[in-house]
């Protein structure tokens, strides 16, 4: 990626923050009316939501001086909202927590904030509360410091098989520039899988994260003993997760009851990530042809390995 798009792509992100600090100030305009200032109130909320944070906690997670902190949580207590306690875990440890009166004085504030956004959610159509906390969810996701491996896979339902075609064509196009050829080839392969399909020799994966299709993987009959895995894929927001070598491991324990004896497939040089995980899985490199396809000269490489 050049040093431009991710300039591009930085001054999206940027603008999506004003847009978001804009909404936000809007949707919180009662609580500048308040007595509390928005730090203040993000405060309290962290407290009456937590148990056991102590003033460092604070600090870290909501970006606070630590200064300005001990001011903040010095009013609060002079108001008698907020008490501090010995951590039972270790005493030398002072947390803070919030007193009934402090638990008074929030809830209404945090009964509008809950009311204004379901009034901006009912603006939307349920699809587009749907779409939109689906994306809130993606971007917290992506950019929390411990991403979550979560995942299952499951058998392809309708629509699915259009989204892989899809996904496919767009990712080796963006990420290897290959034309459209590929995309036609991979609906070719899709199409016949669907037609053919019997689930005597063949199956098919998907691999769901929070809701969405984030890769996939085919087992089809090569001949009587030798089963072929095609077009692995994963997202490149779900990579590092392990889903890939998941996919592989799954389809070479199913080959197995199946009563295929080896398992082959077909790749292409310069794809090292997954020419990684087939390795692992004990794949070794058999034959190697140059053809030119997809609007690049490749090297098409065939793997296997006994079951």
């Amino acid at each position: 990626m050049s040093p431009q798009q991710i300039d591009d792509r930085a001054q999206t992100v940027r603008h999506f923050n004003r847009f978001y600090t804009r909404l936000m100030g809007l949707l919180h305009e009662h609580l500048l009316a308040s007595a509390f200032s928005l730090t203040e109130v993000r405060i309290l909320y962290e407290l009456a939501h937590r148990s056991g944070l102590t003033a460092s906690d604070l600090c870290r997670e909501l970006g606070l001086d630590a200064g300005y902190l001990s001011r903040v949580i010095t009013g609060f207590e002079k108001k008698g909202l907020i008490e501090k306690t010995r951590s039972p875990a270790d005493g030398r440890v002072t947390q803070l927590e919030l007193t009934d009166a402090g638990r008074v004085i929030f809830q209404p504030l945090e009964d509008a904030s809950q009311r204004e956004v379901v009034a901006m959610l009912e603006k939307l159509s349920v699809p587009e509360q749907k779409q939109l906390v689906g994306a809130m969810g993606e971007i917290e996701s992506l950019l929390a410091e411990e991403r979550t491996p979560g995942f299952i896979l499951r058998d392809p339902q309708p629509g699915d098989m259009g989204w892989v075609i899809h996904r496919q064509g767009a990712l080796y196009a963006q990420e290897y520039g290959w034309t459209t050829a590929f995309e036609a080839l991979v609906a070719e392969i899709v199409v016949k899988y669907m037609h053919d399909y019997d689930p005597k020799s063949d199956r098919c994966w998907i691999a769901e994260k929070d809701g969405k299709v984030v890769g996939s993987v085919f087992l089809v009959r090569h001949d009587e003993t030798t089963a072929k895995l095609r077009l692995l894929y994963v997202e490149p927001t779900a990579r590092g997760l392990g889903i890939g070598r998941r996919l592989v491991e799954e389809c070479m324990r199913h080959a197995r009851l199946l009563g295929y004896h080896r398992m082959i497939l077909w790749t292409n040089a310069g794809l090292d990530a997954a020419r990684h995980i087939y390795e692992k899985a004990g794949f070794a490199l058999i034959e190697e042809e140059q053809h030119h396809s997809f609007g690049k000269d490749l090297t098409g490489q065939i793997f296997a390995r006994d079951l």
